[in-house]
């Protein structure tokens, strides 16, 4: 029976992918654990592999090809004992055409570096009777500015999931019933320019025009919607670094060195962030939380993300339980984070997630900004520049090293005490950071 070769989900939100390149000719053997394809996201390239033998019999969707639906046919593997040129006789060529006749319904292909597993409420179809309806974030807008009932709609994402072209289906056949915007949905919105008005306000000519992809894309959609859905509630404090300047130089002097002769590590001050961050929600875990409609998640360890420059946009690694772990560790991970995010081959495990984030900008000379918060998150700390300044001590002016935080809180779930009371617990780690050594 032939086999297909379905484009994969490499993540619970995922809805498109970019099929970069194929590894394998039309013709070529196949066997277990061969790579396939690669297959690239918004935030990393990936491979897929099969995990049966057989003959590539066809190739659907072409090299380069992007915005590839999840679950759509990409190619076909003709089993064992078939003959390849007549499998891919009955496979229609491009995106969107449909499988050979007998084919197996579900691809046996398996992701490199396997994605994580949606959470189990997110698995289950939409539902009808007042039941909760799982649909993607950019299914419900998509329903809402149509006014349509997403309960009414079927869904054939992963695990019966609402994705947008579900919902573009039904606006096109009309099968879905209408539903009553809330009052604050129908309020009046100013409407935004349109491409052509934007490119009208300039000299043609006189600009160049750059096309999204799809990270730029993803950036520009979890932003609007992290500002149009979350409350961002702000807290600054300015903390004093001679101190852990000090220990910081004690601790890279101490390090061992390797054969040859080089530092086995080098710890920074955004080391120290993250760490104290991380103790300081231990500390704090009213704060360590997470905001659903249902109810709030207090979670046990302090899973912390970092935001990586990276070509074309920004990625979030995520620190796991760095709580509990030194410096030297957490500064070891970062470098492979990092070195990998910008090669875009962290897996989709190591980039979702996490409790809460750091944002660091001192390295480009930013004295102060304020971070969004990256969804489903309840705080961000946006780190500014470490700089020499006059402060008052003991009524006596005095210069120290000092350097400004901001903590952007979701105020559902941290509000402005509580964010007050998390700030002052990393300012205390930050400026006696043997407290968050023992």
């Amino acid at each position: 029976m032939p086999i297909n070769i379905l484009m994969p989900a490499l993540s619970p939100t995922m809805e498109k992918g970019n099929l970069a390149r194929w590894l394998k000719k039309e013709g070529d053997k196949i066997k277990a654990g061969d790579v396939l394809a690669e297959i690239e996201t918004d935030k990393a390239t990936m491979e897929v592999e099969a995990v049966d033998e057989g003959v590539l019999a066809k190739i659907v969707v072409a090299d380069g090809t992007a915005d590839v639906p999840v679950n759509q046919l990409i190619g076909v593997i003709a089993g064992d004992g078939e003959d390849a040129k007549t499998v891919a006789g009955g496979v229609s060529g491009g995106v969107g055409k449909a499988a050979p006749a007998g084919a197996q319904p579900a691809a046996p292909i398996a992701v490199a570096a396997s994605p994580v597993s949606a959470p189990a409420p997110a698995s289950a179809p939409a539902a009808l009777n007042g039941a909760r309806v799982f649909a993607s974030p950019l299914a419900r807008r998509v329903a809402r500015d149509a006014g349509l009932d997403l309960a009414k709609v079927s869904g054939t994402g992963p695990h019966g999931r609402i994705v947008e072209r579900d919902v573009k289906t039904a606006i096109a056949g009309g099968g879905a019933k209408a539903a009553p915007a809330p009052a604050a949905a129908r309020a009046p919105v100013a409407p935004s320019m349109s491409d052509e008005m934007v490119k009208k306000l300039f000299t043609a000519g006189e600009f160049t025009e750059v096309p999204h992809d799809s990270m730029r894309k993803t950036i520009a959609r979890r932003l609007v919607e992290a500002k149009s859905t979350i409350p961002h509630f702000y807290l600054t404090v300015d903390c004093e670094l001679d101190t852990l300047m000090a220990a910081r130089e004690a601790i890279n002097n101490a390090a061992p060195k390797d054969r040859d002769g080089k530092p086995t590590y080098k710890v920074s001050v955004n080391d120290f962030v993250i760490k104290a961050l991380a103790v300081a929600l231990q500390r704090v875990p009213d704060a360590n939380v997470t905001w659903t409609e249902a109810a709030m998640l207090k979670h046990t360890h302090s899973d912390i993300g970092v935001a990586v420059s990276i070509p074309g946009g920004l990625i979030t690694p995520v620190v796991r339980q760095a709580e509990s772990k030194g410096l030297a560790q957490i500064s070891a991970e970062m470098k492979d984070y990092a070195a990998r995010a910008r090669a875009r081959k962290l897996k989709p495990e190591e980039y979702q997630g996490g409790t809460s984030a750091v944002s660091n900008l001192g390295m480009f000379g930013i004295k102060n900004f304020s971070a969004v918060i990256n969804p489903p998150h309840a705080t961000i700390l946006a780190v500014g520049a470490g700089e020499q300044r006059v402060v008052v001590k003991k009524g006596q002016p005095s210069v120290a090293t000092v350097m400004s935080v901001t903590l952007s809180t979701d105020h559902r779930a941290v509000d402005g005490a509580l964010g007050a009371e998390l700030l002052s617990a990393f300012q205390k780690l930050i400026e006696n950071p043997i407290g968050m050594l023992v």
